[in-house]
């Protein structure tokens, strides 16, 4: 006698009732639950990797502003440490030079005060200058589509070099101002709007900008220059702030930007003899640096 055939009852009247059609449908309907899980389980790992990154990297970038503060911070202390130090070397100075009729050991004793003061002189010039070194050299590397920017900004002249290694741009002063001037000429400054163009960007809104002037040895001596700007150091520090100027204009908040000015006294290539100067020292730098807000 043959098997009795389950059935199911539909609109279409009774049919046999297929226990291995259900089980495998069951068995479908478990592989697609079982892919969905599997893709949701991908999905949320990635959006777990690149939330990681993101914040690791926006760590990395508020640690760097962290320590900016603090070396900033310890450079004023030193620079007011070594002013007061200064003052009071000048003061022995001027006692020494009024000793009259005094004894040799008093002569000595002074003498090694002074030569004590002047030593520690000079031990907190190397510490703030090297600490300023590093506030300029150590930042953090700046984003790839940045530094992309950056070098094809530095193809549209030839004015300007970019080193991706310490995130810095140089202008070659004979190119970006008039002999003797502060004022940035009319192709320079059509460079210095694209710049601002890129620092205003999306990828640059975390960065700030230090712009450094620097000299050559060769001493002003046209009366009408000198006026204007008493030494290379004052040159220096003007033409910084006429580079910044134009960025401001173009939009780059005041805040986000610093003037340094080093006259004559650091040279990336040696002077001509008898103050003869080089080229190549005449420029000005803008370090992009990690933002303090």
């Amino acid at each position: 006698m043959p098997k009795a055939a389950f059935c199911r009852h539909n609109v279409y009247g009774m049919q046999p009732f297929d226990g291995a059609k259900i089980k495998g449908l069951t068995f479908v309907r478990k592989g697609i639950v079982m892919s969905r899980s599997k893709c949701l389980i991908t999905v949320l790992a990635c959006t777990m990797i690149l939330f990681t990154v993101g914040c690791e990297c926006g760590q990395s970038v508020n640690d760097l502003k962290a320590q900016n503060r603090i070396q900033q911070q310890r450079i004023a202390d030193l620079e007011s440490e070594l002013g007061l130090c200064n003052s009071e070397l000048q003061q022995k100075l001027q006692d020494l030079q009024n000793l009259s009729g005094t004894s040799s050991a008093d002569m000595e004793a002074k003498n090694a005060l002074i030569a004590a003061l002047e030593a520690d002189i000079e031990k907190k010039k190397a510490m703030i200058e090297q600490m300023k070194a590093q506030m300029l050299t150590a930042g953090a590397p700046l984003p790839p589509e940045m530094n992309m920017l950056l070098q094809e900004f530095a193809k549209t002249s030839e004015m300007i070099d970019f080193d991706e290694a310490t995130g810095s741009l140089k202008f070659k002063n004979d190119l970006l101002f008039t002999p003797g001037s502060d004022q940035v000429t009319a192709n320079a400054a059509t460079s210095l709007k694209s710049l601002a163009g890129i620092m205003t960007s999306a990828e640059a809104k975390q960065f700030d900008i230090v712009i450094v002037g620097h000299t050559d040895d060769v001493p002003i001596k046209r009366p009408a220059t000198k006026a204007k700007h008493p030494t290379n150091w004052h040159l220096s520090v003007h033409r910084s702030i006429g580079v910044m100027t134009v960025l401001n204009s173009s939009g780059i908040a005041s805040e986000r930007m610093a003037v340094k000015g080093y006259g004559e006294f650091r040279p990336v290539a040696p002077n001509k003899p008898n103050k003869g100067g080089n080229p190549a020292n005449r420029r000005v730098e803008i370090f992009i640096l990690p933002g303090q807000s």
